[in-house]
């Protein structure tokens, strides 16, 4: 089934529907969705994207980062990504929202309108393996220290919306 993503101005009006890879050849600016969950520890729970995925694969990201359907809110959608991704139900507050545009490589764009989501979790995970090639949580000193030493290792987007989250927090 060809995925679509909801194309909007920077005030969030919709403008159209585009089939998802070609919004992000053109970098064409769309709605999407980042989730951070959080164990009592404090450490974030990272995904490792699948290695088939078409672009980023086998980088470290955050639990899930998506794209709503039409018609769908935000929140619906990264409640409904990740339980397809990784079989986790959480309550989601949303933080704030930002607009970014990050080179992820061989020709292809995110250029988003983002909603941060955050939340608490820490039960069981039944990954999709087309999507999820594993799962951890890290402490924040311990990702920094990552991110800085390995950069490589974590996705293009992932790193600028950590960075935003940090000036909220």
């Amino acid at each position: 089934m060809e995925e679509l993503v909801v194309l909007v101005n920077p005030d969030d009006v919709v403008l159209g529907l585009m089939e998802k890879q070609q919004a992000h050849v053109n970098g064409l600016l769309h709605r999407a969705f980042s989730v951070f969950l959080f164990n009592t520890k404090g450490e974030m729970l990272l995904q490792k994207r699948a290695s088939g995925k078409y672009h980023s694969p086998n980088q470290w990201t955050n639990a899930v980062c998506s794209h709503p359907r039409i018609g769908e809110t935000y929140l619906a959608g990264a409640q409904r990504r990740l339980k397809e991704e990784s079989g986790i139900e959480a309550e989601l507050s949303e933080k704030f929202n930002f607009i970014y545009k990050a080179d992820v490589g061989g020709g292809l764009w995110e250029h988003e309108l983002d909603h941060v989501f955050t939340g608490n979790y820490e039960s069981d995970f039944n990954l999709n393996e087309e999507e999820v090639e594993e799962v951890r949580f890290i402490s924040p000193e311990e990702l920094d220290k990552e991110i800085s030493e390995n950069p490589e290792h974590f996705t293009e987007w992932f790193k600028i919306i950590l960075e935003e989250y940090k000036h909220h927090f």
